[in-house]
């Protein structure tokens, strides 16, 4: 495979350069994939409110931003120690305080910044991370994907939503990573995510209820240099009871949506608007 041979090389180079290297591929494959980009300016034009200007700079920036995502987590197996000095970390308390409940933790995130880093390096602080196995189009790259993530440190729970599995995860007081900003299509809560009606996952929603885990909203944003990064948590989401049937289901998985959306706005060009988020609701 082509991304195989990229890992190669980039594990061969400095860092700095691998990263350049990965926003150069980013810049080739935004400038090629012509259809794609259209649509996901369309998307970025009606979400936020930009112009077309606007929404294609931003587009492109998430381009460069996922080149470089990808050279990062290929280039997991020889980062090791080194990974620490690439991070400044906000409200650690906020994790280190859910986490000592020993109820276990969901790390509740979006496609935004380098998603897959910021478990790696959580289980650097010495809690052990699992995440939902993603299945990839090629078998091949979901392989490939569950390796980079084990030299991380992280454990993939099975391929697609294991509910077993992420149940085992948190009763056993680890901390579970979910990326919510998917189209759950026929599975899904419909509520409001970045003001359009979205089919949206319970699940993170429900094994909270069920089990008493925190919801610890985390984001990992790159900094302007576009190789340090930013990982910040934020306090455990204040939901309502689980008592309250299909409205208090809405109410608290909007919650979790309008985190998601505020800091996807913060840091547009860094969030994956090639994904077509609200197609199951709006037909985007």
């Amino acid at each position: 495979m082509a991304i195989r041979a990229f890992g190669a090389l980039a594990k061969r180079l400095s860092h700095k350069t691998a990263l350049r290297l990965g926003a150069g591929l980013g810049f080739l494959a935004w400038l090629l994939s012509w259809e794609k980009v259209d649509a996901a300016e369309r998307r970025c034009v009606r979400v936020l409110g930009v112009g077309v200007s606007e929404a294609r700079r931003i587009v492109r920036e998430s381009y460069k931003n996922h080149g470089r995502c990808a050279a990062e987590i290929l280039r997991m197996p020889v980062l090791g120690d080194a990974t620490d000095g690439l991070f400044s970390i906000h409200g650690e308390d906020n994790l280190l305080e859910a986490f000592e409940k020993g109820r276990g933790v969901i790390l509740l995130s979006a496609h935004l910044g380098n998603w897959e880093l910021a478990a790696s390096r959580i289980t650097r602080m010495g809690i052990p991370v699992e995440a939902i196995g993603a299945e990839q189009r090629d078998p091949r790259m979901t392989s490939l994907l569950f390796e980079l993530r084990a030299s991380g440190g992280v454990v993939t729970i099975g391929k697609g939503f294991d509910l077993k599995g992420a149940l085992r995860c948190l009763q056993g007081g680890k901390a579970l990573a979910i990326l919510l900003d998917q189209d759950a299509k026929q599975k899904g809560v419909v509520v409001p995510f970045m003001g359009r009606p979205a089919s949206t996952p319970y699940g993170p929603v429900k094994m909270s209820w069920k089990l008493g885990a925190p919801i610890v909203p985390v984001f990992f944003i790159r900094k302007e240099n576009g190789i340090n990064h930013d990982l910040t948590f934020l306090p455990a989401l204040d939901l309502p009871p689980g008592d309250g049937g299909e409205e208090a289901l809405k109410a608290a998985v909007t919650t979790c949506n309008d985190v998601l959306g505020e800091w996807i706005a913060r840091f547009p060009g860094q969030w994956m608007w090639v994904y077509p988020r609200w197609a199951s609701t709006v037909g985007d």
